[in-house]
C-alpha cells in the first residue's frame, strides 16, 4: 500500500495545523483512510508557494480540490453512499463558508490590529525561519487587504466593514448550528467532506487564542458546533489535544508554583503596611496621649510657696 506525503502548516493549540485548506485535507483523508506521511513545511518549499502539497508517484498536487480529487481516484471516497440531494448540499455549504465565513476568518487573523500583533503575527515568526517570518505575514494581510478591497470597493470604514463581515459570519454560525441539531455530524452517523469542510474553518476559530474574540464568542455559544470540534479533534487528532492539554496543564502549575510565594510575600508585605498605616494614623490623632492624673500635680511641694503677708 501506497502511502502519501502530505505536507502541511504546523500545528498547534491542539490542531494538527492552523491552516484551514490543510485541516481539510488531513480530515479528509483521516475519514476517508487514506495512508499519510504527514510532514510540517513552509510555502517556501513547495512548487507553487502554497500549502498544502501532496506528493505521490503520479505527480505532485498543491490545491484541496485536485488533492482530493486524486484521493477519490485511488478509491479513498466518502461521498460514495451520499445520494444527489446529500451531494447538492455539499456544494450549497462549501460556497456558503467561502462567502460568509471565510471574510471573516481573514478579517481576524489579518485585519484586526490586536488580533495580529499579540498572537498571529507573533505565531508566525516562531513558525518560520528568518527572514520568511518576516514575508509572509506581510504578504497575507497584503492579500486580506484586496479581498476585503474588492468585497467593499465604496466603504472606508474599517468598522463598518467589520460590523458588517462579523454579522454576515455569525449568522452563517447560527445556520449550522441549527442544521446540525442534536446529530453527531452534519449528513449522517457517519463523517463526510462536509464534515471536514465545515471543521476546517470552525477550529481555528475555536481553538487560537483571540484577544479580539466576538466571533469566537458566538461559536462557543453554539454548543452543539463546539461538541463537533471535540469530537473529530478527538477522534482523529487525538495525540495533538492530549499532548497540547499536557503542555497548558504543566504551564497552570507551573504559573500557580510561580505563584505562590509572591502572594506569600506580597500578604506579607501588605500586612506590615497596613500595620504602619494604622498605627502612623493612631499616634498622629493623638489617640496615644498618655492621660495626666490629679495626683500629678497635687504632687507639687507646698512649702515652696509664700505668701505676700509672710
Amino acid at each position: 500500500m501506497n502511502v502519501f506525503e502530505l505536507n502541511v502548516w504546523k500545528g498547534d493549540w491542539g490542531l494538527p495545523t492552523i491552516d484551514t485548506e490543510c485541516l481539510e485535507v488531513l480530515v479528509y483523508a483521516k475519514i476517508s483512510g487514506v495512508p499519510l506521511k504527514v510532514k510540517t513545511s513552509n510555502p517556501f518549499r513547495t512548487p507553487n508557494g502554497r500549502l498544502p502539497v501532496l506528493k505521490t508517484n503520479d505527480g505532485t498536487f498543491d490545491t484541496v480540490k485536485n488533492i482530493i480529487e486524486y484521493f477519490r481516484g485511488k478509491n479513498y471516497n466518502t461521498e460514495y453512499e451520499l445520494s444527489r440531494k446529500e451531494c447538492a448540499n455539499v456544494m450549497a455549504y462549501d460556497a456558503m463558508l467561502k462567502e460568509k465565513l471565510y471574510p471573516a476568518l481573514q478579517f481576524i487573523w489579518w485585519i484586526d490590529e490586536r488580533n495580529v500583533n499579540e498572537v498571529i503575527r507573533p505565531w508566525y515568526c516562531k513558525a518560520l525561519p528568518f527572514p520568511l517570518n518576516f514575508y509572509y505575514p506581510g504578504k497575507f494581510e497584503r492579500q486580506a487587504h484586496v479581498i476585503f478591497e474588492s468585497l467593499y470597493p465604496t466603504e472606508d470604514d474599517i468598522s463598518v466593514i467589520e460590523n458588517k463581515v462579523y454579522s454576515e459570519a455569525q449568522q452563517c454560525l447560527t445556520l449550522l448550528s441549527t442544521s446540525l441539531g442534536e446529530s453527531d455530524y452534519f449528513l449522517s452517523e457517519k463523517p463526510t467532506v462536509l464534515d471536514a469542510v465545515i471543521y476546517s474553518y470552525l477550529a481555528p476559530l475555536l481553538k487560537v487564542p483571540l484577544p479580539n474574540s466576538a466571533l469566537q464568542n458566538h461559536l462557543r455559544a453554539c454548543t452543539n458546533l463546539v461538541s463537533f470540534i471535540s469530537r473529530i479533534s478527538e477522534r482523529y487528532f487525538g495525540d495533538e489535544c492530549r499532548e497540547y492539554k499536557a503542555k497548558e496543564n504543566a504551564k497552570n502549575v507551573k504559573e500557580t508554583e510561580n505563584e505562590f510565594p509572591n502572594k506569600r510575600r506580597n500578604q506579607f508585605l501588605a500586612g506590615i503596611f497596613a500595620t504602619v498605616v494604622m498605627t502612623t494614623y493612631v499616634v498622629s490623632s493623638g489617640m496615644l496621649e498618655a492621660p495626666v492624673e490629679d495626683n500629678e500635680i497635687s504632687s507639687v511641694p507646698t512649702e515652696d510657696v509664700r505668701t505676700d503677708d509672710e
